[in-house]
């Protein structure tokens, strides 16, 4: 009789441990198998739009500027194109808007309140800008290539005038690099300056800021 019960108690003694290593409590009390999942999380760019330029801080938009616009949860609303000429951009809803002369911040804080005053409820909008327009400049004069040429996509604000001249592949034998004059034209009128780049060091930060729009003129040497 002792011996028939044992295999019994043996057993019994086993159970609780075996119970354990498959099932754990709930927090109702109940018990129920564990099942540990784990999905990392997807990848989420800050733009829907791919590609991009990047823009400098306070960067001020301009005609023929190609910029993209989302709303967060409307997709129907989301669109990219390039400023027209008059510097107005087409936005669903709203019909054209005028983005030229305001920054990013400036154009999100606009369709943000155009948005919100007749179609939606506080909306959420994102503004990139996608590409530059070419911004071009002019050198003329004492230089191997006279031209025009495109403001390079690192520096579409300006550049140093020395590499202007380098752009137009140097100075010629008989330039003036001391008699250079900088034609820019302003809504109040041209500005003229007068540069001696003969003091200029490439590199240096010390020189002279082309900016789109400006005509270069590089003098000749008086012998």
């Amino acid at each position: 009789m002792r011996g028939c019960c044992l295999p019994i108690v043996v057993a019994f003694g086993l159970l609780p441990g075996f119970l354990s290593a498959q099932i754990a409590p709930t927090t109702s009390g109940s018990s129920r198998p564990i099942t540990s999942i784990s999905t990392p999380p997807a990848a989420v760019s800050s733009s829907g739009f791919s590609g991009g330029a990047s823009a400098p801080s306070g960067y001020i938009l301009s005609p023929n500027d190609q910029v993209g616009v989302e709303v967060f949860g409307e997709e129907d609303l989301r669109t990219n194109g390039r400023l027209n000429p008059e510097g107005n951009l087409s936005v669903p809803l709203l019909g054209s808007i005028h983005l030229a002369g305001l920054t990013l911040t400036q154009v999100a804080s606009r369709l943000t309140e155009l948005y919100g005053r007749d179609y939606l409820v506080n909306p959420k909008i994102n503004v990139v800008l996608l590409s530059y327009a070419k911004r071009r400049f002019s050198i003329l004069g004492q230089v191997a290539r006279p031209g025009s040429y495109e403001m390079p996509e690192s520096n579409p604000g300006g550049i140093d005038l020395l590499e202007a001249v380098a752009m137009a592949g140097g100075y010629t034998r008989i330039a003036a690099p001391e008699r250079i004059t900088v034609r820019r034209q302003k809504t109040s009128g041209d500005q003229i300056f007068k540069v001696n780049a003969k003091r200029f060091t490439k590199g240096s930060g010390g020189g002279f800021l082309v900016e789109p729009g400006d005509t270069i003129t590089v003098g000749e040497s008086i012998f």
